[in-house]
C-alpha cells in the first residue's frame, strides 16, 4: 500500500531521538508550558526568520488566536479562499469574524491578488478589516501583491501556514509576511508532533505579549486575568520535545518532498492532467501533490485498486457545506475558480518516507489510466 500521509514511517528514522526527548520530559517532572516548550519557540522562530513564536493547542486555535491578537473587532469582515478546509473558517467564526469569500489563482489554487483588490473596491469589501492567505498544499501565496494590497487598504493579514513549514518567497519564509501566522503540528503536517499542536509567529512584540495572555486565561501575571481572559490553549512539554527533534530534520525532508515532486512532473509531463505549477521564484514544500482532472473520482479508485491511496481533499467548497453556506457570495461566478478546484484535485502520495520507486509506480498507475481514456 502507497499512502497520501504515513506519519509512522515520517518518524522511524528519528525514533531514538523522539524516544530520547520523551524521556528527558518524564524524567523532568515539568509537563506543561516549561523548558522545552520555551526552546521551542525560540527554535522555531529563529528558523523561520520571525522575533517571536507563542505555541498553541492546535493550528486551528492558532488562527483563532492570531486575530484576537491583531485587534480583530466582533463583526469585521475577514478575506479567506473557500477551496481550504474547514478549520479555516471554524477559526475566523471563533474570533467574532464574519468570513468574506474570496476567489483563487487557478494556477496556484491560492487566494487571488486580483480577485481580492476587485472585492475589496465591491460592495462585499466595506466591512472588511483582515485576509488570511492560507498557503495550501505547501504552495506559498502570492505575499508580495497581498501584502500590497492589504497595506494599501489598512487590513490585517494572518497566514495560514498549516500547511506550508519552510515554504518561503525568494529568500522569506511563509509565515514572515504578515501581522502574524498560524502554523499546524498535527501527525501529518511537514512538522509532525505526536498529537494536536500549534504556534503562532509574529514579528510585533506587543501582538506576541496579548498571544501568550490569549493561550493561558488572560493571563498576564499568574491567577490574574486580563482583556477578555482568553482560553487554555497550551501546547504540552512532550509535543515541545518531539517537534525540536524534527525541527532539526525538516530542511532535509522539504528537500526530500521537493525531490519527489520533480520526480512527479518529469513522469506525468504531458500525460493531460493539471499539474502542480513550477516554482516561479518560490520555494514550494509539497505538503500534498495535488494534481487536477474532471475524472478525479475515477482516477482515485482506478489507483486504490492498484494499492494507491490518493485523497480528495476538500471535496465540498466551504461556501456550498451546509455549516457556512450563509455566507456565500450572492454573484454565482464570483467564486469560480474554487469550485473548480474542489471538484477536480486529488493528493498524490508524497511524503519523505517515499522512494523514487514508490513515485514512479504511482505515476505508472497515472499514465495507464488516462492511456485508458481517463481525463
Amino acid at each position: 500500500m502507497i499512502a497520501n500521509a504515513d506519519p509512522k514511517a515520517n518518524l522511524s528514522p528519528y525514533a531514538d531521538e523522539v524516544r530520547a526527548a520523551i524521556d528527558r520530559v518524564l524524567a523532568s517532572g515539568r509537563y506543561i508550558l516549561g523548558p522545552e516548550v520555551e526552546a521551542f519557540e525560540r527554535e522555531f522562530a529563529a528558523w523561520l526568520g520571525a522575533t517571536a513564536c507563542i505555541t498553541v493547542a492546535n493550528g486551528t486555535d492558532a488562527v483563532e488566536l492570531a486575530l484576537r491578537a491583531v485587534g480583530l473587532r466582533g463583526g469585521e469582515g475577514v478575506v479567506l479562499p473557500a477551496n481550504t478546509v474547514s478549520a479555516t473558517i471554524a477559526a475566523v467564526l471563533a474570533a467574532g469574524g464574519v468570513p468574506v469569500f474570496c476567489d483563487v489563482d487557478p494556477a496556484t489554487m491560492n487566494l487571488s491578488a486580483a480577485k481580492l483588490r476587485e472585492l475589496l473596491y465591491s460592495p462585499r469589501g466595506a466591512g472588511v478589516r483582515a485576509v488570511v492567505p492560507v498557503h495550501l498544499y505547501g504552495h506559498p501565496c502570492a505575499m508580495v501583491e497581498l501584502a500590497t494590497i492589504a497595506e494599501a487598504h489598512g487590513l490585517l493579514v494572518v497566514e495560514d501556514c498549516a500547511q506550508a513549514h519552510g515554504a518561503a518567497i525568494g529568500p522569506r519564509k511563509a509565515g514572515t509576511w504578515g501581522h502574524a501566522a498560524a502554523f499546524s503540528f498535527y501527525p501529518t503536517k511537514n512538522l509532525a508532533a505526536l498529537g494536536d499542536g500549534g504556534a503562532v509567529v509574529t514579528g510585533d512584540p506587543a501582538i506576541a505579549e496579548r498571544l501568550r495572555a490569549l493561550r493561558q486565561y488572560g493571563w498576564r501575571e499568574r491567577y490574574v486575568s486580563s482583556g477578555d481572559g482568553g482560553r487554555n490553549s497550551r501546547l504540552d512539554e512532550i509535543q515541545a520535545a518531539v517537534l525540536r527533534v524534527r525541527l532539526r530534520h525538516l530542511d532535509a525532508e522539504n528537500l526530500r518532498r521537493r525531490q519527489l515532486a520533480a520526480l512527479y512532473a518529469a513522469e506525468l509531463a504531458d500525460c493531460g492532467i493539471v499539474l502542480p505549477p513550477q516554482p516561479n521564484g518560490e520555494t514550494p514544500v509539497f505538503h500534498q501533490y495535488a494534481v487536477r482532472t474532471p475524472g478525479r473520482e475515477q482516477l482515485r479508485l482506478w489507483l486504490e485498486e492498484r494499492g494507491i491511496v490518493a485523497q480528495a481533499l476538500y471535496p465540498v467548497p466551504l461556501h456550498r457545506q451546509p455549516a457556512f453556506a450563509q455566507w456565500a457570495p450572492s454573484e454565482a461566478a464570483s467564486l469560480a475558480e474554487c469550485e473548480r478546484c474542489c471538484a477536480a484535485v486529488l493528493s498524490l502520495p508524497v511524503h519523505p518516507a517515499l522512494s523514487e520507486g514508490d513515485i514512479r509506480h504511482v505515476a505508472a498507475a497515472v499514465r495507464e489510466w488516462v492511456a485508458a481514456g481517463g481525463r
